[in-house]
């Protein structure tokens, strides 16, 4: 249970957490210079390459949520990455996407592959860093560990408690969604609640 990941931040897989919230604290710097990008650096670790790396078409939502380079260009673009940014009419309606997409290029860093496997890290780490033409450059950006890894527990459970109280706000009524948090909160209350009980609870009347 320790180890476990909790996809918090952005609907991406895995592999790219790290890369998109490594875009987002670039885009301040590049959205209003987004003409002037000769080459996006993406440096990563072997199972990111070997998954999600792709070049060429994506054909559809499942395709781009499982494309690197898509998964940084929006955040990019736009400082986030929503389930929507996904869908057809969206990427077809900003042809700067795929423009971008065709300046990025991918590598390995050994250390971040060999920290992916060692059992005490577990990282998933990438970075970017942003080459202009005229010769400028952003800082490289890294991130190592995404924010629902075991190392970022601190920072991460007030961001997942967050997303829960939101999703349930997109199903229930105000009152429901408060008990439903209030029981969870309460670890002695909850382990006492049978669980049709439990269920019951999400069950709009």
């Amino acid at each position: 249970m320790e180890n476990v990941l909790f996809k918090i931040s952005f609907p991406a897989e895995f592999h790219a957490q790290t890369a998109v919230e490594a875009a987002v604290t670039l885009h301040p710097q590049v959205k209003d210079r987004v003409d002037e990008i000769e080459r996006i650096e993406i440096t990563t670790h072997e199972s990111a390459i070997r998954i999600i790396s792709k070049e060429g078409e994506l054909a559809n939502p499942a395709d781009r949520d499982h494309c690197l380079q898509y998964m940084v260009a929006v955040p990019l673009l736009y400082g986030n990455l929503v389930a929507e940014h996904y869908e057809d009419a969206f990427h077809y309606a900003d042809p700067r996407i795929d423009a971008l997409r065709q300046k990025m290029v991918v590598k390995e860093d050994p250390r971040y592959s060999a920290e992916y496997l060692e059992e005490d890290k577990r990282s998933i780490a990438n970075a970017i860093q942003i080459v202009f033409t005229d010769g400028s450059s952003t800082e490289q950006v890294a991130v190592e560990y995404p924010i629902g890894h075991r190392r970022r527990r601190e920072e991460g459970i007030p961001v997942l408690e967050q997303k829960f109280r939101s999703n349930l706000a997109t199903r229930f009524p105000q009152t429901q969604s408060e008990k439903i948090v209030a029981l969870c909160n309460d670890q002695a209350a909850l382990e006492k609640t049978p669980v049709h009980e439990f269920m019951s609870l999400f069950v709009i009347n």
